[in-house]
């Protein structure tokens, strides 16, 4: 969702979690601050506001009632149920506070009915139960005793002490490294702000820090200091919300626990002392939930604390009834709702007596899990991908080409930027007139420094790509608007070619791109900047078909796994789908990504979604998955990225439903496994090279090395290389030498034709065959015998058990014998032939003599 907004995106009461949610408009989801006995939480949402809820705050007073602001310009008072009952339609009160955007509301935390709303305009305060506000920053009014601490738009801290004039009563300037976006915490005194008392520099971000969570010890001189524990997530945070004292477990020495918002996932992260059973020294009396007074009281002026309870388990106030108009419980509609399965454990951080000790990083594996789930409402908790552990890695330098010179680097954002099949790649060059060069990845090595053979196309090159049935054709787009083929010689080039084998011509203005059909031969579709989709039968030459519908630039298209569809993205923000045998205009069409940079479209789950790449309203990378059958429903997951100009171009794998994405300039190659239901993505390790890259263009899955468990193999272009990257299945090294058909099914030969243009055009459909990556000499590990296991260390009985002196020594003596070899065999020297001892004897006594000869 948009968290474009200076509040909170989470709060919490002692019952319930509020939060800003993924869906579009005003859209707040509710969750429980605990899972209930089976481990579980549900999840439901309420369409609170017209535009985005910016913020949103609990009452202290009562866990059920929450208030939300929004840009739309008012303020709403909600009396939420709980979370197994129907939520509230309507709100109780609606504030129209008529001051532009608002972005914080604030409930007071004495009085009760009274709340602070903030816009850029300033800050009013109103009584709900009036329908004005009894102040605002450009409303004279009486005094009020009460300070509301704001940062306007000059990095100003200003302390408003409402009087008469409505004027700051005291400000000082904020140093913020605004370039280097350090994020810093300072501490001021309330009386004198102008100049802070201590500060302290956190870190180096872009995000804005969450306030309000910040811990100060009394040291024994009475001064104030600042002190930081890091708990490291493994998530980004959205949000972070702190749950009220009286809803923790001080059974288990529970001191502190936040709610951390991330874009899946509601993680708890509890701040504990080791230490067992309650201890009053960690547990002072906190603020109840009892008023201290009436907006009405305070407004005449009246100042009181509110009333202090003790945590100790049978001193406790009994919780408040969540509602005061009582519903019979009933299942929640699908559409409102979901439950979502997770495990009732925390992320534990340890305190020692108020210091710090130590910062656990244990992430639970459940938490609960945001993504939408229409379907399926109630699904296995957790689930995890067998790819998750997924490795890339460039092969060895052999296999590089290099000394690449003069490659384009900017070619068109429809275009992927290079192609390559399991014989040859196919790199457009920086040279006046369209140039391609054409490598063989058969002969790696150094280029040479002379020019190369090339394809000169005499105009710029827009879009181009291998014949995925010939390996010698090269289709090429250019800015002309006519599209050429190429016939590569066997053994590659060997000279500059200049005259295509054929020339299509039809569009009126230059091409976007151009894709092959998946099963018939020599039939393409190709999309241009005159709004229209035109198929090609290159055995004719001919122009067959022409699709129309679009409003704006055509992103990407792609055809269905079975061919019959052709599914397009358009800068008009929409996703359509076409049948073109049957029609030239779209048979459905719905929303897409906001983002007009670019995007891109892919069949996954056997051709039941499609995946877009694009860009949401902020300009930032997000994958979008829609169900085939209803375009016109939205997107039914949607996945973040990250923040790059480049669309991510994607690779589909439909034998593993492995997703591979990059773009271009990128060195992070992303990696999910898709499935059919929630989740749907599931994200796995990612690759990192070292240097940007051009692109990834995946090599048919014949070319995997599957004795190495590669699941796929590409071609990766730097700047100066041509590198082939395996992406493998890390497998323990004793089953590695059974095939692993868990992860190699039977493919699809796509690089064969299933039928021709003529016979596809006529309503004929084609299907691959299938064969087996099996190697003859390897047995699939589904029939490899059962190992019985085996224990890797001895019990502890073992190490435990009180061993005498001498029982050591005979062990040590053992194991240093066992490294020198077996006593008992013999040694070399024994079985060598001796001499008679008179002989000996005699040889040794007998005087030696020289003759001359023998010097």
């Amino acid at each position: 969702g948009s968290f474009s907004s200076q509040g909170k995106h989470m709060k919490s009461s002692c019952s319930l979690v509020a939060f800003n949610t993924d869906q579009a408009g005003g859209m707040v989801g509710l969750s429980s601050v605990n899972a209930a006995s089976d481990g579980k939480w549900i999840v439901t949402q309420i369409s609170c506001h017209a535009d985005l809820v910016t913020d949103l705050d609990f009452s202290p007073f009562d866990d059920y009632l929450l208030a939300t602001c929004s840009a739309d310009e008012t303020v709403k008072l909600w009396r939420v149920c709980d979370l197994d009952q129907d939520q509230p339609s309507n709100a109780e009160v609606t504030l129209s506070a008529a001051d532009g955007r608002l972005e914080i509301v604030l409930f007071h935390p004495a009085a009760s009915g009274l709340l602070a709303v903030a816009s850029a305009r300033g800050v009013q305060v109103w009584d709900v139960t009036r329908d004005t506000a009894l102040t605002g920053k450009h409303t004279p009014s009486v005094f009020i005793p009460i300070t509301i601490t704001a940062l306007n738009t000059r990095s100003c801290l200003q302390l408003l002490y409402f009087k008469c004039s409505l004027k700051p009563y005291s400000d000082a300037n904020l140093h913020l490294c605004l370039q280097m976006r350090q994020q810093e915490v300072r501490l001021w005194d309330s009386r004198k702000l102008s100049s802070s008392l201590s500060s302290l520099s956190l870190a180096t971000s872009n995000a804005r820090c969450f306030s309000g969570f910040l811990f100060m010890f009394h040291e024994a001189d009475l001064s104030l200091s600042l002190s930081v524990s890091h708990c490291l997530t493994d998530v980004s945070t959205r949000g972070v919300a702190l749950v009220p004292k009286l809803a923790l477990d001080v059974s288990c020495c529970e001191v502190l626990r936040l709610m951390q918002l991330s874009d899946n996932f509601i993680v708890p992260i509890s701040y504990q002392v080791p230490r067992k059973d309650f201890h009053a020294d960690l547990y002072p009396d906190t603020v109840g939930h009892t008023p201290a007074v009436t907006a009405e009281d305070w407004w005449k002026g009246e100042n009181k604390q509110v009333e202090r309870v003790s945590l100790h388990p049978s001193k406790r106030p009994k919780p408040a009834a969540p509602s005061a108009q009582e519903t019979k419980p009933k299942d929640l509609p699908r559409d409102k709702s979901k439950e979502v399965c997770g495990r009732n454990t925390r992320r534990n951080v340890y305190f020692t007596e108020m210091m710090v000790l130590q910062c656990l990083s244990v992430f639970f594996s459940g938490g609960l899990n945001l993504q939408q789930s229409p379907q399926h409402p109630q699904q296995q908790c957790c689930p995890s991908s067998k790819f998750r552990h997924i490795q890339g890695a460039v092969l060895h330098r052999d296999t590089h080409i290099t000394n690449l010179r003069g490659l384009h680097l900017t070619t068109p954002g429809e275009c992927d930027g290079f192609c390559a099949n399991g014989q040859r790649v196919a790199v457009p060059l920086a040279i006046a007139g369209g140039q391609i060069a054409v490598f063989e990845l058969s002969q790696p090595g150094k280029l040479p420094d002379t020019a190369l053979p090339t394809i000169q196309n005499s105009v710029n090159v827009a879009d181009f790509c291998w014949d995925p049935f010939d390996t010698h054709k090269l289709v090429v787009a250019g800015d002309d608007a006519k599209i050429r083929v190429w016939q590569i010689p066997k053994g590659g080039l060997t000279e500059t070619l200049t005259e295509p084998e054929r020339v299509l011509r039809g569009h009126t203005e230059k091409i976007y791109s151009i894709k092959f059909h998946p099963h018939a031969s020599g039939l393409l579709a190709s999309s241009s900047y005159d709004l229209t989709v035109r198929l090609w039968n290159l055995e004719t030459g001919e122009e067959v078909k022409r699709l129309s519908g679009h409003q704006d630039q055509i992103f990407g298209m792609a055809w269905s796994p079975d061919g019959k569809l052709l599914a397009t993205v358009c800068k008009d923000g929409k996703v359509r789908l076409y049948d073109p045998r049957k029609s030239t205009l779209p048979i459905q069409e719905g929303p897409g990504p906001e983002g007009q940079r670019g995007a891109r479209v892919v069949w996954v789950c056997d051709g039941k979604y499609l995946l877009v790449s694009g860009f949401d309203s902020r300009s930032e990378r997000q994958l979008y998955l829609f169900s085939a059958e209803s375009l016109a429903s939205g997107s039914v997951a949607s996945a973040p990225a990250d923040v790059s100009p480049s669309t991510l171009i994607p690779f589909y794998d439909p034998d593993t439903s492995v997703l591979i994405l990059t773009g271009k300039g990128d060195t992070r190659v992303y990696i999910y496994e898709i499935v059919p239901e929630a989740p749907y993505f599931m994200e796995c390790s990612s690759f990192h090279s070292s240097e940007p890259h051009k692109g990834l263009c995946f090599l048919p899955k014949a070319e995997c090395d599957v004795r190495d468990v590669e699941v796929a193999r590409a071609i990766r272009l730097g700047k100066t290389t041509i590198e082939p990257v395996a992406f493998r299945v890390p497998r323990v090294k004793v089953r590695k030498e059974f095939f692993q058909d868990d992860v190699f099914p039977e493919t699809a030969v796509w690089w064969e034709a299933s039928l021709t243009a003529a016979a596809w055009l006529s309503g004929s459909n084609g299907q691959h065959r299938k064969i087996s990556l099996r190697p003859n000499d390897m047995t699939p590990v589904s029939e490899a015998p059962k190992e019985a296991p085996v224990r890797k260390y001895l019990p502890s009985s073992v190490y435990l058990e009180e061993k005498t002196d001498e029982q050591k020594k005979e062990e040590l003596l053992s194991a240093m014998v066992a490294k020198l070899g077996n006593r008992e065999d013999p040694l070399p020297q024994e079985s060598y032939e001796g001499v008679d001892e008179d002989e000996w004897v005699s040889k040794e006594l007998t005087p030696q003599t020289h003759t001359p000869d023998d010097s």
